[in-house]
């Protein structure tokens, strides 16, 4: 739950800080004075901050992904291994047509990966020392394909355009609610330069619980890009060399040590029970198993 928690508060602190910063730097109060008050106008307001926010995470993710996890590209390989890394990354990248992705590998004791990046053609994939020696190299050509299949598929853009989206109708929304709850506080006296208090505080409240309901939608949306990631890895690797990655992951019983930004971006996350589950970035591993053996994307 600890994990949930974490996650949770990391995305909707975004909106908080966001929130914060336009009312201390008067940019709400600016965007009044120079007739953005208008609902038109308000969602222009949203759209940037809301979309700005999640394209700028999007464009560090790569740099961030490297300090945060310690993860060494693999410039000149160093053994045998490394070698056939870097090979069996660049046949999966040709064979769906995109560039070569950075190969990187991070310390980890649990079997691990992650793709993230801008674009098709400039991201990275990083594998687990865990993962490494823990699985056979037809498992490991399995989750690197998986990985690929998030690329080709354009996954992380895609996650963050939803996120944008989102971003920008809690914003919307919380600035409307707000301004009726200073309108229905002042006595429906217009303000000059702004809302009062009550405008403040409510914005503040309703980002994060608007906030809260959005990562449903976008814990859905990654749960379900998982089975074609599955799908993709089948289709590079083989549908046997999949499941079998896949059953070698639930065998993984130790705590993952990814950072919560990059949980999403893994190959396996833990799942909880009931309503935790819905705030989860990947579906049971026994669904994601069965999915492929019924042969569905």
């Amino acid at each position: 739950m600890r994990r949930i928690l974490l996650f949770l508060l990391t995305n909707l602190a975004v909106l908080l800080l966001l929130g914060i910063v336009c009312h201390v730097f008067g940019i709400d109060r600016w965007a009044e004075l120079h007739g953005l008050g208008g609902l038109y106008g308000l969602l222009v307001y949203a759209a940037v901050i809301g979309m700005g926010g999640a394209f700028i995470s999007l464009a560090m993710s790569k740099p961030m992904a490297k300090w945060s996890t310690g993860a060494r590209v693999i410039e000149t390989p160093q053994n045998e291994l490394e070698r056939w890394l870097l090979d069996t990354v660049r046949h999966h990248a040709q064979a769906v047509g995109i560039g070569m992705p950075e190969v990187a590998i991070y310390e980890a004791p649990e079997m691990n990966a992650f793709a993230t990046g801008m674009s098709r053609d400039h991201a990275l994939v990083a594998v687990s020392t865990g993962l490494l020696q823990k699985m056979d190299r037809e498992q490991i050509a399995a989750v690197l394909g998986h990985e690929i299949g998030h690329v080709a598929n354009g996954d992380m853009v895609t996650l963050t355009l939803i996120q944008g989206v989102l971003n920008t109708l809690v914003i919307f929304a919380a600035r409307i609610v707000g301004r009726l709850v200073d309108g229905w506080l002042s006595g429906g006296r217009d303000r000059e330069g702004g809302g009062g208090i009550g405008y403040f505080v409510t914005v503040m409240v309703l980002q994060l619980v608007f906030g809260l309901f959005a990562s449903l939608i976008v814990m859905a949306f990654s749960r379900w890009r998982e089975f074609r990631a599955d799908a993709a890895g089948a289709q590079l690797a083989g549908r046997g060399a999949m499941i079998a990655a896949l059953e070698r992951l639930k065998l993984d019983h130790g705590e993952n040590t990814l950072p919560q930004s990059l949980a999403a971006f893994g190959i396996s996350d833990r799942v909880g029970q009931g309503l935790q589950r819905l705030f989860m970035s990947h579906p049971p591993l026994e669904e994601r198993i069965a999915a492929l053996r019924q042969g569905q994307p």
